[in-house]
């Protein structure tokens, strides 16, 4: 064998198998083959072109194996030539997690040293026995562009000719050739002119873009992984291999009392899937019955940029925006992609902080993108403005809330630029929700979405995971060991019991901190945000020092004093970071008042001392300090500004995004006096200043919540103030109104008198602000709901008891007009119980396959699915009167063909890409299409032919583009068409008897 199968070890195989060769037969003909799985073979289509019976062996075993055909993929005419055959029993004892790479070639330039194994005709013997043949020759790109039929010179003197015409290279056909130890194709035919001097190859990276090759690979658990093979492969190579280990791992707060080398747990290990929700899902002009946009409603966050090639991701600090980065980073880096990651395939990440980027100049062009972020890597000239080009670019601009205002409209540009000029990728920008305007960048075709709070099912997930990283830490240590488990036990019990505290939880930073102080104090936790963070802050500054028994040791009160005044010097100068030689000197002007600091030495040494043992402060470049996380530093700053009497100051810039997180917190450190005037001056100022009015009256009622002593004719002020703003008419002023917490549940209002648009801003308030305080308001708009509305109440409220809001809440709402939303097993036990359900809507692990055991199959009409495990579309043919159905993911020709036969199916809406391969059949029936895609020209033209009887179409591109719509003009019932989001619209008077909207 020509490379080591590292079997034992799960790494990947670097070049042809000896234990992976195969001989298949099929009829008359004799072919070769290669074990990509114990149960799956690649081989060539041709060979077992027809029903004749397959049978597979694997030389050494001493046995012979019926096979089927998993797919074949066979188009001699474009060169395309492969199969892959499944077998009931394992072929050979091979791990099936040892995947080869896969080669991708970039260039035209010849790849010597290509090796390939197979059973050849010219290897038998007098008997007529098999044997191998070690094929080894130069692949040349450049030949057959135009037929597809890529070729591989022989090195060395070819085989003679037969004497009775046949190739002797007969029974090659499937022997998989590798390149530079990655799979580059398979050995398809002896072309003729050559004297045998060449062979054909199919190359397999083409097949990668066929759904249905991919979810035969999927179904098998087989994953691929890509690779270049050229200088810049080498180079993507090292560039990825950092990337997995520059963002692999993620601190875990808390964990590192007794040794800050254990704070940090592998990414994959630790990392929580939240969901991201559109900010806006407004229902269009709602003529076409498409039940619910197949863009609208929560999806996995990872998955955000499935359905959209640029986004714009809000969320509040700590929710896991620059955790999402680090993931969306590893994986691309990484290629290990799941059944619905595969817009990641191929993608090289780019991650650039822009509190890091911003502090230059000017911004990183693409040739600087490396260096910007101090990358200690050079690639090839002109690497990644050709990655650019080419379009594989994961471009991730992470904290645009980080910089200045001037500074974003900077950014703004400096995107716009990159897009015009490298159109194509994928492009994803991360801020806290006020830091920038509703539809930033729209009109360069950004998607906003929002980070959702976390469900009670993400708290426990999480819970568990920190425990998981605490026990490891603590692998030495069995009494800890035993003590961490009931720790877990008594905070999951805590969350389920106590709402004030599952209040707190609503993201990843708080779950850490409240994991970290249940279990620093022994299973007691502090009740408010201000308790927590005081709480938190001296785990950190005294505890773990304590604990490690370090020496010299400053006490809790003179770190504050010095750490308040670098987060205040950062919030005061809008900086998210600063230079250390600043952070130095502010330390230095403290020192004459702090002699028990100045005892440690000069500001030099005192600064180094916060740096490592405060477990606040990082430098995360050289030369540059910031705070571990934006909320210490704000809740610092906070104590600072209050400490300094900055009233006035924090009035003048209380409209400002990066002053409201700090003005919360200062009302909470303040006296009562000194709140009540601080209050008493922002809301004046909003009486003022008319552009700033709803902000500062929110921002007033938000910081009610932490005012636990406070003059009744101010809270009497502030709450008047905000009466005034309700019902929110916006999606940003219903957040805002949500930021104030449960003290605005009482205030809003009921349904009576209200307009669809404010009825459902009041909902969406009450459900950011959810808890069960906010299930009586909900149940108030559930019996008059407007489809608006019916959207945000089909979702099980996060925290919530599932059976309550189902009795309360999701009972209430129309039957016939509601979609309603499952995203586990225990979400569709209960919608069964209720019952009545005519409408359902799977996400995520949801046994699709057991849908009909939940409900009645007769009365369902309408099955949603988005990002559900589907391996076939079966199912449903269990629902006879389905006459509506919504996908989102791969779909394959069989899937598509199974849709068609839907006796009673008139409304499909599909966000997928079109196969490759299509079905000979078509619906008479659908007489209404929603598409969504990046590739609307294959689907446009497939239309005549599939959906014949078509009606209105809608079609939601996932960028900006130009859109012909000449291959409509074949479907003589068009009435309606409605475009969202292109540029352009081409040959529309072509279709006179049809509306076409442009949206």
């Amino acid at each position: 064998m020509t490379a080591r199968d590292k079997g034992s070890g799960g790494g990947p195989v670097t070049g042809p198998v000896r234990e992976r060769l195969a001989v298949v037969r099929c009829g008359g003909r004799q072919g070769s083959g290669y074990l990509l799985t114990p149960r799956l073979v690649l081989t060539a289509a041709h060979i077992v072109d027809g029903n004749e019976h397959i049978r597979v062996a694997v030389p050494g075993t001493g046995q012979e194996r019926p096979c089927s055909k998993a797919g074949s993929w066979y188009d001699p005419a474009a060169g395309l030539d492969v199969a892959l055959l499944s077998s009931a029993h394992a072929l050979n004892a091979l791990r099936s997690d040892t995947p080869a790479r896969w080669a991708r070639t970039e260039s035209l330039d010849p790849i010597p040293d290509c090796r390939a194994v197979g059973f050849p005709y010219v290897q038998r013997d007098g008997q007529g026995r098999l044997d191998t043949e070690q094929l080894i020759g130069t692949y040349k790109p450049g030949s057959g562009l135009f037929s597809g039929r890529d070729v591989l010179t022989v090195d060395g003197t070819p085989p003679a000719p037969r004497t009775d015409g046949v190739s002797p290279w007969a029974g090659m056909s499937g022997a998989a050739v590798f390149a530079g130890g990655a799979l580059l194709g398979l050995i398809t035919a002896d072309p003729q002119g050559w004297q045998h001097g060449r062979v054909t190859v199919t190359r397999l990276h083409r097949l990668l873009a066929e759904p249905d090759f991919r979810t035969v690979l999927e179904d098998h658990q087989y994953p691929v992984l890509t690779t270049p093979l050229n200088e810049t492969a080498r180079f993507e190579l090292r560039y990825s291999a950092y990337i997995a280990q520059r963002h692999g791992s993620l601190r875990m707060l808390g964990i590192d009392l007794t040794d800050r080398k254990r704070a940090t747990w592998p990414l994959d290990a630790a990392y929580c899937s939240l969901e991201a929700a559109p900010r806006d899902v407004g229902e269009g002009d709602g003529r076409l019955r498409s039940a619910v946009p197949l863009s609208a409603g929560p999806v996995p966050a990872e998955q955000a940029l499935a359905g959209h090639d640029r986004v714009l991701l809000r969320g509040v600090a700590g929710s896991g925006k620059t955790t999402l980065v680090q993931w969306l980073a590893v994986t691309a880096a990484r290629q290990e992609l799941g059944r619905y990651l595969h817009y990641l395939r191929d993608l090289v990440p780019y991650v650039l902080p822009l509190s890091t980027i911003a502090r230059r100049e000017r911004l990183p062009a693409p040739g600087e993108f490396l260096t910007a972020v101090e990358v200690p890597l050079t690639g090839p000239p002109g690497w990644t403005e050709k990655v650019l080009a080419d379009g594989r670019a994961l471009v991730m601009v992470d904290g645009l809330d980080e910089i200045d205002q001037r500074a974003r409209e900077r950014v703004g540009d400096w995107l716009r630029g990159l897009l015009a000029a490298f159109p194509g990728n994928h492009w994803l920008v991360t801020s806290r929700p006020s830091a920038v305007a509703e539809h930033w960048l729209a009109d360069e075709g950004f998607a906003e979405l929002t980070l959702s709070p976390m469900s009670r099912r993400d708290i426990d997930a999480f819970v568990e995971r920190w425990h998981n990283a605490a026990r490891r830490a603590a692998a030495d240590d069995p009494e800890e060991l035993h003590r961490l488990n009931g720790y877990q036990d008594g905070l999951l019990d805590a969350l389920h019991t106590k709402p004030d505290l599952t209040r707190l939880a609503t993201n990843p930073l708080m779950c850490s901190l409240i994991c970290a102080l249940h279990r620093d104090r022994n299973g007691y936790l502090p009740t408010g945000r201000k308790e927590l963070y005081d709480a938190a802050l001296s785990m950190l500054l005294i505890r773990r020092d304590r604990e490690r028994d370090l020496a010299p040791q400053l006490t809790e009160a003179p770190q504050i004093q010095l750490l308040q005044k670098l987060a205040y010097w950062l919030v005061k100068n809008n900086q998210a970071e600063m230079d250390r030689s600043d952070a130095v000197s502010l330390v230095a002007s403290a020192l004459p008042s702090m002699p028990a600091a100045a005892a440690l030495g000069g500001a030099a040494e005192v600064y180094q001392y916060l740096l490592e043992r405060s477990g606040l402060l990082r430098e995360p470049a050289a030369g540059a300090v910031d705070f571990i996380h934006r909320t210490f530093q704000d809740y610092l700053a906070a104590r600072a500004a209050v400490e300094e009497r900055d009233f006035d100051l924090m009035t003048r810039n209380a409209h400002r995004d990066q002053w409201s997180d700090v003005i919360r917190m200062a009302v909470a450190h303040a006296r009562p006096d000194e709140r009540a005037r601080l209050l008493k001056k922002i809301i004046s100022r909003g009486d003022r200043v008319r552009t700033h009015r709803a902000r500062l009256h929110l921002l007033a009622m938000a910081c009610l919540e932490h005012a636990t002593e406070l003059d009744q004719d101010v809270r009497s002020a502030v709450k008047d103030r905000a009466e005034q703003l309700i019902p929110p008419r916006s999606y940003r002023e219903a957040e805002a109104l949500a930021a104030a917490g449960a003290i605005v549940l009482e205030l809003l209002p009921g349904p009576a008198r209200l307009n669809h648009h404010e009825a459902a801003s009041v909902v969406r308030t009450a459900i950011r602000i959810g808890g069960d305080a906010a299930v009586p308001v909900l149940r108030r708009f559930a019996a008059h709901a407007n489809p608006e509305s019916v959207r945000l109440l089909r979702n099980f409220l996060p925290n919530v008891d599932r059976e309550e809001y189902a009795g309360e809440v999701l009972a209430r709402l129309p039957r016939a007009d509601t979609v309603y939303l499952a995203r586990s097993e225990e979400e569709l036990r209960v919608l069964s119980r209720m019952g009545g359900v005519e409408r359902i809507e799977l996400r995520g692990w949801v046994p699709v396959h057991r849908l009909a055991s939940y409900f009645d199959r007769e009365r369902v009409t309408q099955i949603d699915l988005r990002g559900a495990d589907v391996d076939h579309m079966m199912f449903l043919h269990g629902f006879p009167h389905l006459r509506a159905f919504n996908f989102q993911g791969l779909l394959t020709a069989t899937d598509l063909e199974d849709l068609l036969a839907l006796p009673e199916l008139t409304v499909l809406g599909i966000d997928a890409d079109l196969p490759k391969t299509l079905p000979d059949t078509s619906s008479a029936r659908v007489s209404q299409l929603t598409l969504t895609t990046s590739a609307f020209p294959a689907w446009l033209d497939a239309c005549q032919r599939l959906f014949p009887a078509l009606d209105r179409v809608r079609l939601l591109p996932r960028r900006r583009s130009v859109l012909d719509l000449a291959p409509l003009v074949g479907l003589p019932r068009l009435t309606e068409v409605v475009v969202h989001a292109s540029h352009t619209v081409l040959n529309a008077d072509r279709l006179p008897h049809a509306r076409v909207t442009v949206l």
